[in-house]
């Protein structure tokens, strides 16, 4: 029986921490919700295409469930959806669980990939050594979600949702043709084939996209917690 005051939702009656945060954010799908408006805020539909097997009852469902755990803050007037700080903390526990993900077998990358969850990725895959003081900036696009990413001086990947991103070079296509342009045989080769569209320098591209691997990334290698950053929101771009 739930004592009074509790919440009735809790699926873990444990004192630890981690029990804790898996009682807020652990639900099916809920912390894909979060990668979805990591960068920007969304409107339902827009958050249901990034996630095409979540069904709209379930995606509600969650939607009020994070916005009860503070997660999530709704706008009525621009029927939008975002992050509140407390959400926009978990970027390191998405980015954490890429990390681990690449140790694991199975993954298949043909599967369905959103644009927003590879610009999660790819602060888990990055070669951050060589992406230090390399002064690349990327852009990407696809439909209506645009994103610039730069490296901090660390080397972490620092993305920014743009509505006209820009960048040293423009890839546009799908999630998962930005993917492979991105981890498989490059940017020039994909858009040779009509996967993608590049716009700009094709060598940046190139360089770009070679500081990637999902492989995995030892510590050495690889950004540092504290190195990651996201600014959520549009940019004036």
């Amino acid at each position: 029986m739930t004592e009074p005051g509790k919440n009735p939702r809790l699926r873990y009656e444990e004192g630890c921490l981690g029990a804790h945060a898996l009682n807020l954010v652990g639900d099916r799908w809920a912390l894909l919700v979060v990668r979805e408006l990591m960068f920007a805020p969304k409107r339902f539909q827009m958050i249901r295409a990034g996630l095409p097997g979540i069904t709209a009852s379930v995606l509600t469902q969650r939607l009020a469930q994070l916005a009860q755990a503070g997660v999530v803050a709704h706008d009525a007037v621009l029927g939008t959806y975002a992050l509140t700080e407390a959400g926009r903390a978990l970027h390191p526990v998405l980015r954490e669980l890429c990390r681990w993900a690449l140790l694991m077998p199975g993954h298949d990358p043909r599967m369905f990939i959103s644009i927003t969850a590879l610009m999660i990725s790819i602060s888990a895959t990055v070669d951050a050594a060589r992406a230090a003081g390399s002064g690349l900036r990327g852009a990407f696009l696809s439909g209506k979600e645009g994103f610039e990413v730069v490296f901090s001086p660390q080397g972490a990947p620092q993305v920014v949702a743009a509505r006209k991103p820009r960048g040293d070079f423009l890839l546009e296509g799908t999630g998962n043709a930005l993917a492979a342009a991105v981890y498989g045989p490059g940017p020039v080769t994909l858009a040779g084939a009509g996967l993608v569209s590049l716009h700009g320098d094709k060598a940046a591209a190139q360089a770009f996209t070679d500081l990637f691997s999902l492989r995995p990334q030892t510590r050495s290698s690889s950004a540092s917690p504290e190195d990651s950053a996201q600014v959520p929101g549009l940019s004036s771009t």
